[in-house]
This record gives C-alpha cells, sequence and structure tokens, in this order.
C-alpha cells in the first residue's frame, strides 16, 4: 500500500512508522511545507520520497493521512483533491473534528464518501517527526467520527489501519467528541500554556522557575507542545473550550473567595472531590 503523508509531524511520522512495522505501507511519500521535516523524514526511513506539493503527493496513493495542523486541513484537501486516485482512502489526526469535517464537505466532493476523519489519541510534549515513534500508538484509543457519507467500506479499512498501528478503536459522534476533548485536552494545553506564559513574562520569572520541582513539571509538561497545532485547535473548538474556560474560572473564583475568606471547607471539600476522582482514574491514567 502506498501512503501519502501530508504533514511530517510527530502524530504523522509516528503513523506511517507504526504502518510499516506492521508491513502494511510499503511506500511513504511526504509532504510537509517544512522541507527539513521532510528531509529528515527521510533520513530516519519513515518516507521514501518526497513530493513537492501535495497533489504530487497524493497521485499514486492508496492512503492519505492528513496530518497537518487542524486550521490547514481545509488548504490541503482543496490542493490535493483534483490528483486523488478514485480508490484511495481518506484520514486525518486532528484534534477537533467539527471543523475538519466542515474543511471536507467544502473542499472533497465526489471522495468524500472515502474519508474517516478521526483522532488518536496519543501524541507527546515535543513536536516534530525527530520525535515520532512506531511504538506511540500501541494501546492507545483511535476515535473515528465517521459522518453520514462515510462508505463501510472506508470505515472498516481505516480503523482496521490504525488497528495495525497497535491503537483500540472506538466510534463516536464529531459534536460528541469536541465537546469531550475540550475539557479533558483542548482546556488543560489551554491552561499549561497560561500558567507557563504568566511566570516567563514577569520580571522575576526566570528566578521563580529556578526554584520549580515536580508539581510545576508534571502541570506543564504539555506546554512545551506545538504553539501552531494548539493554536488552531483552540480556534477550532473555540465554543465548548470556552464553554469549559468558563466553568473553569467560575472555580477560580469561588477558590480566590474561600482563601480571602479563610474558608478551609471549602477549600478542602474541591480539594478532596478532586483527590478522590484522580485516585480513581489514577490507573488508567498513568498506565498510557
Amino acid at each position: 500500500m502506498r501512503l501519502a503523508l501530508l504533514g511530517c509531524g510527530l502524530l504523522g511520522g509516528s503513523a506511517a512508522a507504526a504502518w510499516r512495522d506492521a508491513r502494511v505501507v510499503s511506500e511513504v511519500v511526504a509532504f510537509d511545507r517544512d522541507s527539513a521535516a521532510c528531509a529528515e523524514a527521510v533520513r530516519m526511513g519513515i518516507a521514501d520520497r518526497i513530493a513537492a506539493t501535495p497533489a504530487e503527493a497524493v497521485r499514486e496513493a492508496d492512503l492519505v493521512l492528513l496530518a497537518v495542523p487542524v486550521g490547514a486541513m481545509g488548504e490541503v484537501m482543496a490542493a490535493c483533491v483534483d490528483a486523488l486516485p478514485g480508490h484511495a482512502w481518506i484520514t486525518d489526526v486532528g484534534s477537533t473534528k467539527g471543523s475538519v469535517i466542515a474543511a471536507a464537505r467544502r473542499a472533497l466532493g465526489a471522495a468524500l464518501p472515502r474519508f474517516v476523519p478521526g483522532h488518536p489519541i496519543a501524541g507527546g510534549e515535543l513536536p516534530g517527526v525527530v520525535h515520532a515513534s512506531a511504538r506511540l500508538f500501541d494501546r492507545k484509543l483511535f476515535i473515528a467520527t465517521p459522518t453520514e457519507a462515510t462508505s463501510p467500506a472506508a470505515l472498516e479499512a481505516v480503523e482496521a489501519l490504525w488497528g495495525a498501528a497497535g491503537a483500540r478503536v472506538l466510534r463516536m459522534d464529531a459534536a460528541e467528541h469536541d465537546a469531550v476533548f475540550a475539557a479533558v485536552s483542548h482546556l488543560p494545553h489551554l491552561l499549561a500554556f497560561a500558567l507557563v506564559a504568566r511566570i516567563a513574562s514577569e520580571a522575576d520569572g526566570e528566578h521563580k522557575l529556578g526554584f520549580a520541582g515536580a508539581g510545576f513539571r508534571d502541570f506543564t509538561r504539555i506546554a512545551a507542545s506545538s504553539p501552531e497545532m494548539w493554536r488552531d485547535v483552540c480556534l477550532a473548538n473555540g465554543p465548548a473550550i470556552a464553554a469549559e474556560l468558563a466553568g473553569y474560572r467560575a472555580l477560580l473564583d469561588e477558590l480566590q473567595g474561600a482563601l480571602e475568606q479563610g474558608d478551609a471547607a471549602r477549600l478542602e471539600a474541591v480539594f478532596g472531590l478532586a483527590s478522590r476522582t484522580r485516585r480513581r482514574f489514577g490507573a488508567a491514567f498513568d498506565a498510557e
């Protein structure tokens, strides 16, 4: 099977490497607007050759993987749609599904039934193909969010491919996906970025960071992620993230009031709920 890899980053590179290891992909043609990323993918043995354009990359493909920031999905789809072979399956790794599906409806035309929107729940705090791993998806979830236009054959084929990469496959409605991940993924990234940016922008920020320990490290690990990718995710899923942020801000205001009033009982109630919940889910979190 020939893979057109559109976007040579952590997720795209890891998927290509996993499919190579599973022997379901025999050739990888890569495109990325950053030519150095493509060159690194070739050097690592993830890609066989580099295409100058998305259209060139997909021209003989059996499978197309869209692994660009979600804000660029529509542009890349439009750039390659006329060159897509009539049999090629198409999937993506975008962290938001509503915006990607909307872009596909606008751009893919007759190829829309062969598009399987999806989101592998895997990654790392350091971006780039240099950090790609064929084991990245082992025992991780891949969430397929098919539309009413998605053909059963395409859905079955793409789900089988992600299974071959080591993932556990689940199906979910796109709107439910975006609401869930606004809470458990998108908001945590926004908060981590915000905390590090706030301290870094203070006059004594470097001094404070010099004393940061394991708690700060664990809370802010994801703030080292790709700013471009997460900018696009936040804009694409803005309403759902804004709703979660409003709820979080309300709780912060409540906690500030408890601090100012010396309300130990309220602080302990919030901390207790959080602690019990984290311990209950901790084994599952830590196994990821």
